[in-house]
């Protein structure tokens, strides 16, 4: 997911998302403790876009929703 996208989603949105993907991390984290990961790419770009989501909260926390 693009920042551009996260950055029209309310705080409230933001926080959804973020449990989401955490869920997600969880659970490919567990697919691949038991060798049923297809695609361990995967793993590095929900850890990336829970990277987006916690800066764009961390912005808005600051700056408002101005920016």
């Amino acid at each position: 997911m693009k920042a551009s996208e996260l950055r029209k989603l309310s705080p409230s949105e933001l926080d959804k998302k973020l449990a989401e993907l955490k869920d997600e991390l969880f659970k490919l984290r567990f697919q691949q403790a038991v060798n049923q990961l297809d695609n361990p790419m995967r793993i590095s770009a929900v850890k990336k876009d829970i990277a987006r989501v916690k800066t764009i909260q961390r912005d808005v926390e600051l700056h408002g929703a101005q920016s």
